[in-house]
């Protein structure tokens, strides 16, 4: 009841705002509300109980009390975002005729306006007459630019690095339902001096962006990474976004996304997620499956521009436009999957297909399914999953500028070098395959030892198919190879590296798979090409984790406290987890069973428990 009210007399405060601008929330604590000139107790030091943390150019005033979320592990997250709203920011404006400059490009043609790559038509023709193009730079208010809103600001360091480090903004809108973290926010924002650009709010974040689709002043960017899901969200930001605006996601329920609740993400995505090592990747089509579904109820689509998983979350960057023809085609994008519990091999099923007709389009129901009532490899039963989106996760071209700003401005973000190594794996990963498979799964399918993975790149490539990696997993192969070519070249190899079959049950897929002889004679000789250039320029990839439990942080009191970190909690709450004592202490909860039977011998050296009278003992 007491969120209902919340809730109720958010929804109001925005009906009271009308039309126009997001309104600025009263200062607090003093704030100046431009940010010019903290006063005392905001932009001064940090208080008792706080602390200063720095990210890129922004520096925030942090509780020691875990009232506000804050995870560091999301620095990656923050900095790939930056970078990408950037490059937004130079699609969109230049046709405006505003230059996009960042620091480093004033006297160079690296932040000149590039014409648009994409082909969906939203771009308007540049502005006539000799007019000079406006140049657009981090930290200024810029005439025309990007409205943005981040649903969920927490302390606000998202806001405030977008208004220092992305140029070409208008207005940066830092939403939070907590009323300390907008007391917080609106701390840091004037600590960083931003108060011209960043405006924060306290509202709940779907209210917010219905109210603002229903005053027709859309966001040209919004940002949601909640804590755990953003479903809850994905419909209201999906009409709130502008056309053609940027639509960026982060899930961080990815025990939920990869498989081990495939009922809750039915309830949350409208799919059902499997165990597989492919679980990643599905993770990320699931969820642009999700918001691809949603956009279509209101007659609007998805473009992605970026998806990646990263640590434990995964993060998309998608476009949205209107389009009623467009929307058509959209079962057509979509697939549900085929996973055989045996040998793991999977087959996609579109929902929809696509035929020319005349000269258009005509849509109906996909034929299938892909496979029979039981694998025709080892015989196992289908697991059935999706559906999901089944089109290209990236954007090539756009990853491409990405990476071009990057070297242009070297320095510029503190995770810079797994930005450029993952970015470069992204532009050789293989678009129209969906999912892979590991060399790991496949070798211990059918019980042998693991091929390089340049010999069995060199094997594909050598049988005429396409190969690539993937940045979602590091032993991953994607090709497009059809299943029984790569169950040929497994066998192959395993003839080169015999398998114990006296060992294998003859039900088990590995005996079934080697009982059939290969019809494709793999060549293991190693290529030129079968070595990726991420790799032979020794990119960081997959890098390491800096420290241990590097990875989700606890959720945030509302109360305030000091929150147990999460890996106190898995000792506290999981009995395996749990150190026992050496002295045997804490066995002396449990009664002892030879004493109950009369017949326990050590007496009080016992480890278990003596309490209450022994049995009598039974009459001769």
């Amino acid at each position: 009841m007491r969120t209902r009210r919340a809730t109720a007399a958010a929804f109001s405060t925005l009906r009271r705002a009308g039309p126009g601008p997001p309104r600025r929330p009263p200062a607090m604590d003093g704030a100046s509300p431009n940010g010019s000139g903290p006063p005392p107790g905001a932009g001064g030091p940090p208080g008792a109980g706080e602390t200063l943390i720095s990210e890129g150019r922004a520096t925030i005033l942090f509780p020691s009390a875990n009232e506000v979320f804050y995870n560091p592990v999301q620095g990656f997250n923050r900095d790939l975002t930056c970078a990408v709203m950037t490059e937004f920011a130079r699609l969109q404006l230049q046709p405006k005729g505003i230059r996009v400059v960042l620091p480093g490009e004033e006297k160079t043609d690296a932040g000149s306006p590039q014409p648009p790559e994409d082909g969906d038509g939203d771009a308007a023709p540049a502005p006539d007459g000799p007019e000079a193009p406006r140049t657009a730079k981090p930290g200024e208010v810029c005439e025309g630019g990007l409205r943005v809103l981040e649903a969920l600001a927490a302390s606000g360091l998202r806001s405030i690095r977008f208004a220092k480090e992305v140029p070409g903004l208008r207005a940066v809108v830092a939403n939070d339902f907590s009323a300390r973290a907008v007391e917080l926010m609106s701390r840091n924002v004037a600590f960083n001096g931003v108060g011209d650009l960043v405006a924060p709010r306290m509202a709940d974040a779907r209210m917010l962006m219905y109210q603002c689709k229903a005053d027709r002043e859309p966001f040209d960017v919004i940002d949601l990474d909640p804590y755990g899901s953003p479903a809850p969200f994905l419909d209201a930001a999906v009409q709130a976004v502008s056309e053609g605006g940027l639509l960026c996601v982060t899930c961080t329920d990815m025990g939920v996304m990869a498989g081990n609740s495939a009922e809750t993400c039915y309830s949350k995505y409208g799919a059902v997620s499997l165990k597989g090592k492919f679980c990643h990747e599905m993770a990320l089509r699931i969820i642009l499956h999700s918001l691809d579904s949603r956009a279509n109820c209101y007659q609007r689509f998805i473009v992605p521009l970026l998806s990646v998983s990263a640590d434990f979350y995964i993060r998309v960057f998608v476009r949205v436009f209107t389009g009623q023809a467009k929307v058509k085609a959209s079962a057509s994008k979509q697939a549900l999957l085929y996973h055989c519990v045996g040998c793991g091999t999977h087959h996609l099923q579109r929902l929809g297909k696509v035929t020319t007709h005349g000269t258009g389009f005509k849509y109906g129901a996909a034929t299938g399914p892909p496979v029979g009532p039981t694998c025709e490899f080892c015989q196992q039963r289908h697991q059935l999953g999706g559906p999901m989106w089944a089109e290209p996760l990236h954007d090539p071209a756009f990853v491409e500028r990405v990476l071009a700003a990057l070297e242009g401005s070297p320095g510029r973000f503190q995770t810079e070098e797994r930005m450029r190594g993952m970015l470069s794996v992204i532009t050789e990963e293989l678009g129209d395959v969906p999912l892979y498979y590991t060399l790991d799964s496949l070798s211990s399918t059918i019980h042998c030892n693991t091929p390089s993975l340049l010999q069995f790149r060199s094997a594909l490539l050598h049988a005429g198919y396409r190969v690539s990696l993937s940045h979602a997993c590091k032993n991953a192969v994607k090709t497009d190879a059809p299943p029984a070519v790569l169950w040929d070249i497994m066998r192959c190899w395993a003839k080169i590296h015999p398998v114990k079959r006296e060992r294998l049950a003859e039900t088990s897929p590995a005996a079934r798979i080697l009982s059939v002889e290969p019809t494709l004679q793999a060549s293991f000789a190693l290529r030129d090409d079968a070595n990726p250039s991420s790799r032979k320029r020794g990119l960081k990839r997959f890098p390491e984790n800096p420290e241990a439990f590097w990875g989700p942080k606890a959720r945030a009191k509302a109360g305030g406290g000091i929150s147990p970190s999460l890996q106190e909690k898995w000792k506290r709450h999981q009995n395996k987890r749990t150190e026992r004592t050496d002295d045997g202490t804490s066995l002396k909860h449990f009664p002892c069973k030879r004493f109950k039977e009369g017949n326990c011998s050590l007496g009080a050296q016992c480890c278990y428990s003596h309490e209450g009278e022994p049995p009598a003992a039974p009459p001769p």
